[in-house]
């Protein structure tokens, strides 16, 4: 009798400990969705995609081109570009040297290389178009992106990547 009452205590205990198992798993499952929840909200506010910085590293990977079919364009002139107004009645200038990656193994290159000192001043008016966009703290803390937006307008100058880099030189803000 006495190992018949044990077996039913023991069937007993069992069951309430598979109950609460039960009860810690949904409510863990639960939590667990929301906390996920959460944290996709807060990314979507801070604009951070897991996918983009694999894309940008597949990107920078095309773009590579050997040092030894690579050519530098200079535009000569420094240029002095107003910059936007940023409220606190000052005027602000960027005076800034740009120079141009160029990839001489490129199918486009012979075709547009010649015309790069053609169209200097159409490029130069690009570049001013672009910083002139930037108040002096936003260019300051979007010196890359400034490089990227005027690659960007050179390329679709030329409707080709051939020109695969923009960089400043120099580049002082006041």
């Amino acid at each position: 009798m006495k190992k018949n009452l044990m077996s039913v205590i023991i069937l007993a205990l069992v069951t309430v400990n598979l109950v609460l198992t039960g009860i810690i798993m949904f409510s863990t499952v639960s939590a667990n969705r929301k906390t996920i929840a959460l944290v996709d909200d807060i990314a979507a506010i801070l604009n951070l995609e897991l996918e983009s910085s694999a894309g940008a590293e597949e990107a920078a990977e095309e773009t590579q081109v050997l040092p030894e079919n690579s050519e530098v364009y200079d535009i000569a002139d420094s240029m002095t570009v107003a910059l936007k107004a940023d409220g606190d009645g000052k005027d602000h200038y960027a005076m800034c040297s740009v120079s141009f990656s160029i990839n001489t193994q490129h199918p486009d290159y012979k075709t547009y290389q010649p015309m790069l000192a053609a169209k200097e001043s159409k490029i130069k008016s690009e570049i001013i178009e672009v910083v002139g966009q930037y108040t002096k703290s936003e260019a300051q803390a979007n010196i890359h992106v400034i490089e990227a937006a005027i690659l960007s307008k050179v390329q679709e100058m030329f409707d080709s990547d051939f020109v695969y880099e923009a960089y400043f030189r120099d580049i002082k803000l006041q």
